[in-house]
């Protein structure tokens, strides 16, 4: 079967702070959220301000690849 074409795709967003500094040594992982977004509105990289509960802060939370 042909992969789907959909407009709206599933994508996850991580913490891009978290990633740049190796996660604390207290910290056991990395945040991510799991969202949708439109294709045709939003073809490039999506980043959203959300909070991190690893650096107890709201920081940048970047598309990464499936």
């Amino acid at each position: 079967m042909a992969k789907s074409k959909d407009v709206r795709v599933t994508i996850i967003l991580e913490c891009t702070s978290c990633v740049r500094n190796g996660v604390n040594k207290e910290s056991t992982g990395i945040s991510r959220y799991i969202t949708q977004k439109n294709r045709h509105n939003t073809p490039s990289r999506l980043e959203l301000k959300k909070f991190c509960p690893y650096c107890y802060k709201h920081t940048i939370h970047g598309e990464i690849k499936k």
